[in-house]
């Protein structure tokens, strides 16, 4: 099957679909924890929480886009579990730490494979990730900053029915979270305005130092004076950035890590230090000179980015993030044809492990998923 069909399918198309995919397979085969669900195994509590689902009183009212994301939400929710699943020789006890972490790369793969568009599968690997974090919101310091913060990253509306389902899609006698925790969830989404909307920050500045304060003060209302608009992309080998810039951006000066790779006669998979060293030197130039740039690299993990934006909010710059991602077969050919391509098992590592950015690392964001430029 493909997105295409299976995202029309009914739900036991999608089961009988599922049954066949080696994932599923390993999660039938995954035990659980009996106190938290005494059901069983990964994949008949997955079942209960798709299930569960169509019984919900708001999902009548939601549009069927809505209605597939939470459903396959449900479907990967524990994907990872079989690969992160350990049980403690003195207790017995079973867990499955950071299976929602590594859920959202297993997720995205899957999708990606599928051809699932780009907006819809970083709904759903999304709300994977962040799947458990209602039940806990009573445990949090600050409970307002975390659905304030979420909001950002997913629905909060999705991520309550998705709480509820999950909940109720088990066969636990004493369930020490209590379902009223979840609506307290939806009452402080609603109080702050952002149950079914992202958080209403005052300006781009303020949601930017929001993420990236360690005490954020939501009511804070910076002044909007950058220096200039730095354009960062990010994407796979292959994916298209040069010619985005060719044509969104056509007079802006770029710093990009493949042209001083060549400058350098540096390899790709050789040491990346004085390519590296030589980038932020360049990318300085422009900052003290208060001009606007690109900076041009792969950019694919959300640590790496962290390092190069706070260089450039250091001369308090504006962050533009640009993410371009098409078809993956094309990304592959693309890349074939470049003049210094990437072997192909590396690209494919690469997809492994990416995390396309958000809204939380820049003042504006733009995902490019190949039917636009």
């Amino acid at each position: 099957m493909n997105w295409q069909t299976l995202k029309h399918a009914s739900l036991d198309d999608i089961f009988h679909w599922a049954e066949s995919q080696p994932w599923c397979r390993a999660m039938a085969n995954c035990a659980q924890d009996a106190e938290w669900h005494s059901e069983g195994d990964v994949w008949t509590h997955t079942k209960m929480v798709c299930q569960q689902l169509a019984g919900l009183s708001e999902w009548a009212t939601l549009t069927s886009d809505e209605r597939t994301v939470l459903l396959f939400t449900a479907l990967f929710h524990d994907v990872a579990k079989p690969l992160t699943t350990e049980c403690d020789p003195e207790t017995g006890r079973i867990t499955s730490p950071k299976h929602a972490v590594k859920g959202t790369h297993l997720t995205r793969a899957i999708l990606r494979d599928l051809d699932c568009d780009l907006a819809t599968r970083e709904q759903i690997a999304r709300l994977v990730r962040f799947h458990g974090r209602p039940a806990f919101l009573l445990e949090r310091s600050e409970p307002v900053h975390e659905v304030v913060r979420l909001s950002w990253l997913v629905s909060n509306r999705l991520l309550y029915l998705f709480a509820l389902a999950d909940t109720r899609g088990r066969d636990t006698d004493s369930i020490t979270r209590p379902e009223e925790n979840l609506h307290y969830w939806k009452l402080l989404a609603e109080e702050n305005g952002c149950y079914d909307q992202p958080y209403p920050f005052a300006n781009d500045h303020a949601r930017f130092l929001f993420f990236r304060q360690r005490e954020p003060n939501l009511h804070y209302i910076p002044h909007e004076a950058f220096t200039c608009r730095v354009t960062v992309l990010s994407g796979l080998p292959g994916s298209g950035k040069d010619t985005w810039l060719a044509r969104n951006r056509p007079d802006t000066p770029v710093v990009s890590l493949d042209d001083i790779r060549s400058e350098l006669e540096v390899e790709p998979m050789d040491n990346q230090g004085n390519v590296v060293q030589l980038a932020r030197e360049r990318c300085r130039e422009f900052l003290r000179a208060k001009t606007p740039f690109a900076f041009n690299a792969t950019n694919i993990l959300k640590q790496t980015r962290q390092r190069w934006i706070a260089l450039m909010t250091d001369y308090n710059a504006q962050i533009e993030m640009v993410y371009i991602e098409p078809p993956f077969e094309r990304v592959l050919r693309q890349n074939k044809s470049r003049k210094n391509s990437v072997p192909e098992q590396v690209v494919r590592k690469l997809a492994a492990k990416c995390e396309p950015p958000t809204w939380s690392e820049c003042h504006t964001l733009l995902l490019v998923d190949g039917t636009r430029r």
